[in-house]
Formats: C-alpha cells, sequence, structure tokens
C-alpha cells in the first residue's frame, strides 16, 4: 500500500474510516480509568476518533504514534486538562474506578489530585524544593499539621527517588536542580497528592540518556502502586517500561496489546510500519 500517496488523494476522515477497527484488546479486567467512544474536537477539527481503551491498576500503558496523531491529545482528556482550551470539545465517557470524570458532580481540581501528570519539560514553581512538595497536599489539606506535611515531603521524595540528593538543600530553589533532577521533583509533587493514576507526557524528552535511565526505573517502581499512562515517541523506552502498548494513528485508536507482541509481531500494518521506521 502506498500510503502517502492514497492519502493524498483522501480526506482525513476518509482515511480514518479505512483504517477500521482496533485490532487487540481494549478491556481489561477491572480497570482503572476507562475510555468509551471518546471523541475530541477543537472547534472544527476532530482529533480524536472514537477511542475505547482500558487503563489498568499496576500497570504502565505507552500510548505511542506519530506527531499529531491524539495520543496526548486523549493523555489530557484523562485529568481533563483539555478543560482549559476554549474550543475543545470532548465527547463519549471517561470513567475513574467507574465514575464519569465529566459528570456535573465532578470538581476537576480533585479530579487532578487522584489523576497527576508529569509534563514533557520539567515544570517546577518558583519555589523551594520543599514547598514545591507541600503545594499540593496543602491546597488539598492532606496534612493535619506541620509534622505531616513534612513526613508527607520526605515520603515522597523518597519515592520519587530524590531524596538522598536534596535532603540537605529543601529551602533550595526547585528551579536550581539539574533537569533529571526537576523531573523527579515534579513526580515527587504528583505523588505528594496521593494519586491513584500518574499520566506522563513524554517525561524523558528533555533529559539526558542518565537521567533518562532513572527517570524509567523509577516509573518501573511507582507502577506497584499506581496505574501510569505514558506518551512517548521513543520506541525503545515503550518497550522498557510498559507492559502494554496502544498505537495511534491520524487520532484513531489502531492497534493495542501486549507490549512484547506489539514490538515483535504487530497485527496491523500501520502498526509494523511505525515501529520499522518506514514512516513516522
Amino acid at each position: 500500500m502506498n500510503l502517502e500517496q492514497d492519502q493524498a488523494e483522501q480526506t482525513i476522515d476518509e482515511i480514518v474510516a479505512s483504517l477500521g477497527d482496533t485490532v487487540g484488546d481494549t478491556r481489561v479486567d477491572n480497570p482503572k480509568m476507562s475510555a468509551t467512544g471518546v471523541d475530541v474536537f477543537y472547534a472544527d477539527k476532530q482529533a480524536i476518533y472514537g477511542v475505547d481503551l482500558d487503563i489498568a491498576n499496576n500497570e504502565v500503558i505507552a500510548m505511542i504514534g506519530p506527531s499529531g496523531c491524539g495520543k496526548s491529545t486523549l493523555l489530557r482528556c484523562l485529568n481533563r486538562m483539555n478543560d482549559t482550551i476554549p474550543i475543545c470539545r470532548v465527547t463519549g465517557e471517561l470513567t475513574l474506578d467507574g465514575e464519569d470524570i465529566y459528570g456535573k458532580n465532578t470538581d476537576p481540581v480533585l479530579l487532578r489530585a487522584r489523576v497527576g501528570m508529569v509534563f514533557q519539560k520539567p515544570n517546577p514553581f518558583p519555589k523551594s524544593i520543599y514547598e514545591n512538595v507541600a503545594y499540593g497536599p496543602r491546597l488539598h489539606g492532606l496534612s493535619r499539621n506541620k509534622a505531616d506535611l513534612d513526613d508527607i515531603v520526605v515520603t515522597s521524595l523518597r519515592k520519587a527517588g530524590i531524596y538522598n540528593e536534596v535532603k540537605d538543600r529543601l529551602d533550595a530553589p526547585g528551579t536550581g536542580l539539574s533537569g533529571g533532577q526537576q523531573q523527579r521533583l515534579c513526580i515527587a509533587r504528583t505523588i505528594a497528592c496521593s494519586p491513584e493514576v500518574i499520566l506522563m507526557d513524554e517525561p524523558c524528552s528533555a533529559l539526558d540518556p542518565i537521567a533518562t535511565a532513572k527517570i524509567e526505573e523509577l516509573i518501573d517502581e511507582l507502577r506497584e502502586n499506581y496505574a501510569i499512562a505514558i506518551v512517548t515517541h521513543s520506541m525503545q523506552q515503550a518497550a522498557r517500561v510498559s507492559q502494554r502498548t496502544a498505537y495511534f494513528h491520524l487520532g484513531k485508536l489502531v492497534e493495542v496489546g501486549d507490549t512484547d507482541t506489539i514490538f515483535t509481531n504487530p497485527s496491523h500494518e500501520l502498526t509494523e510500519n511505525y515501529i520499522t521506521g518506514r514512516f513516522g
């Protein structure tokens, strides 16, 4: 199939329709989060087409695909970050523990405490290391006193694998840390709010290989306690950190399955073409 020639002669909607049904089982037993028939529009432009996908507890699911394929858009739907974009409209159903996260009784601020997010570029607050981690628990009333808050900060920094590097300078500015340390500080800040799900949008794309390795090791440790969804452009990273992989193309979920299977024996031609570097 000459994909570029076919796409030149078709509209986006026609191309998406030609992709057919999603290959693989999009559902898991007792999912933590579920997307069902999710469409996303930016004004009149459709960015996501009818996505069904579950995120399981104690699992990392990697979302891969070419730039602009909708994977980050879907990730931002999971904690309603797209609410901040006035022209964005989300339809379908998205649930957390079976409850509609777009329901009228759902507070987006409280949702984001339960579904934390780590962004592509480390974004520590212009505050001390301590205050970066303490901000969320203080905002959400998770500590009764200073001793409780201290315990949350130390525990979160330990879980993020950075405590031993910063324990003697908690009053120093978080912006003074290295890029990899800043990203782990942002992960500690997320953990401090006691989330149930952690979303990661290309968390290592701005980091060097050594810092990337530390973050990947941390992701593997965190999945023991959290459901994790990660968007990555690195095929190697997806293969290393995830148990399931979902491949997106032009806003449609094309294939999802066990990571080893997706990378060694994909069922869809588009998945194989992307993984082998024929396009992307």
